[in-house]
């Protein structure tokens, strides 16, 4: 006789969760939680990429500030990419890590989204 299993944990895991930061070797971190997104790593992951999606945000009006000023020299230039390339990267894992746990569609094969790989990526 086959028994289905009614172990609700088993029913409510989710796929790993790609959390805004990395270890210590630049490598991505996952969290493996249920599908209610109220665990207190959870909450802290969603405050994190609250931080970093505002300080994209002010510093994408700072770029626009810089870039219109005639007089900006080539330093600050340089340190304005470098803090756009690290916003970027941080926008960039959010938005991988969001679109991860959305609902896959019915058929939609191109929902396996391969894990991130390190730094820069």
């Amino acid at each position: 006789m086959i028994y289905e299993s009614r172990d609700i944990a088993a029913t409510t895991v989710s796929r790993p969760r790609l959390l805004p930061w990395s270890n210590l070797d630049g490598n991505p971190c996952y969290l493996v939680t249920d599908n209610t997104g109220a665990s207190h790593l959870s909450r802290i992951a969603d405050s994190v990429e609250a931080v970093q999606l505002d300080m994209a945000d002010d510093l994408l009006g700072h770029a626009a500030d810089l870039l219109g000023d005639g007089k900006a020299t080539a330093p600050q230039l340089r340190f304005l990419a470098a803090r756009l390339t690290e916003s970027l990267h941080d926008v960039h894992r959010i938005a991988r890590s969001r679109g991860a746990r959305l609902p896959a569609s019915c058929g939609d094969e191109a929902s396996d989204v391969a894990p991130e790989e390190g730094p820069g990526t």
